[in-house]
């Protein structure tokens, strides 16, 4: 069986393991994009340019070479090309050789611990850069000539005043490496490999549950008070990759916390005014929540186009509730299912439309009263009683 060793350079030659560059001097030929193997041009080795894992394939299927040595720019293990070769190449059975990775040698480089630091890729993936900052202490983040519009976005939510460490072409001869606010981070152009790190020594991890009704932006626009909310939550039982719709999504209360439990998700809110639409909208910068998409429209008509949900809360249906659920129940089966009503119909609605697809749902009621001081006493002051359905296929 040829021996095939799929090699991370780290950086650059210099931040290649003694290991890798022993399995490179010995290898019979060399894969790997351009850059990568023209630095090792001086050992006169057969070189193949490539770097599509197909492609690396049929070079390997068509040679008479043992000895093969891939290179792959970084830690093999970090958002790397090697977990695609290594799928491709399985019946191979490739041996992984990391090299040191950005990570190590920036965070190194800037003296800091990187032992609880978030590490997201912003090269060409659709990234919560915000929500990670807003949750770490540290965020390490890859970027692909996008900074401004990274800058752009955490300036938005709030944390242009945050430190940053930028660090371009690291491990060669022009790496360049600072320091600065995020205000004033694209006062230069960086190119495509520069890694950032942003520090927030505020930092919040808390997935909330039952925000007092204060903290929000408030409007004329109905909202989900805080005791129901936590109720609506618990059933919800959203996790951090979820995708989560929001229909009737009014001040946004619900929307904010479904977003804070789905860090690394996704939440879709929709509402017919534009009131609500807006009033979401400043409440997700006021929370640092960049993981929502606010949609005005009537469900089920704006739902359609979007990706697949795993939850969905209904607090306002305007009267489609069948055609609702019916839509969400076609694009996933097995999705949970959350809805509140004020009046009994609208509640049995609920039920009915869950019944037609096969989910025997829970119904609770919650009434809730608060106290107000009236001069040395208390009093109870009681909101309107609210119906919670919820269920799914599984239950």
């Amino acid at each position: 069986m040829k021996e095939i060793n799929i090699i991370g350079m780290g950086m650059s030659e210099k931040t290649l393991t003694h290991e890798a560059l022993e399995l490179i001097h010995h290898a019979d030929i060399l894969i790997g994009a351009k850059r990568l193997i023209n630095e090792f041009s001086k050992l006169n080795k057969p070189s193949f340019n490539a770097y599509l894992s197909d492609d690396i394939l049929k070079i390997i299927e068509e040679t008479d070479a043992e000895k093969i040595a891939i290179l792959v720019s970084g830690d093999v293990g970090f958002y790397s090309a090697a977990e695609k070769l290594t799928d491709v190449l399985k019946d191979y059975n490739p041996n992984l050789i990391t090299g040191i990775s950005s990570v190590s040698y920036f965070f190194a480089k800037c003296s800091l611990p990187w032992k609880d630091a978030n590490l997201i890729s912003c090269h060409g993936i659709d990234t919560n850069i915000v929500s990670s900052v807003r949750r770490n202490r540290y965020t390490f983040a890859l970027t692909g000539k996008n900074i401004p519009e990274l800058q752009n976005e955490l300036v938005k939510y709030g944390f242009g005043d945050l430190k940053v460490w930028v660090g371009e072409n690291l491990g060669s001869e022009d790496e360049f490496i600072n320091d600065c606010r995020i205000d004033d981070l694209c006062s230069r152009e960086y190119g495509s490999l520069t890694v950032l790190i942003i520090d927030n020594p505020d930092f919040d991890s808390k997935s909330r549950t039952g925000i007092p009704d204060e903290e929000f932006i408030r409007g004329k626009v109905p909202m989900t008070k805080s005791e129901v909310r936590a109720v609506c939550a618990s059933k919800l039982s959203i996790g951090p990759d979820d995708i989560a719709y929001d229909i009737g999504c009014g001040t946004g209360s619900v929307t904010i916390e479904m977003a804070l439990s789905a860090y690394n998700g996704k939440v879709y809110a929709f509402d017919k005014k534009e009131e609500a639409i807006s009033l979401l909208n400043e409440n997700c910068i006021k929370f640092h929540i960049d993981n929502v998409e606010a949609i005005c429209g009537l469900a089920p008509d704006c739902l359609k186009g979007l990706p697949t949900p795993d939850v969905a809360f209904i607090g306002g249906s305007s009267g489609n509730m069948d055609e609702i659920v019916n839509y969400l129940y076609q694009l996933n089966p097995n999705m949970r299912f959350v809805i509140t009503a004020i009046s009994i119909e609208n509640a049995m609605a609920a039920l009915d439309s869950l019944k037609d697809i096969g989910i025997e749902a829970e119904i609770v009621q919650v009434a809730v009263s608060k106290g107000k001081k009236i001069a040395d006493l208390h009093m109870l002051i009681a909101q309107n009683p609210i119906f919670i359905i919820s269920g799914d296929a599984n239950e």
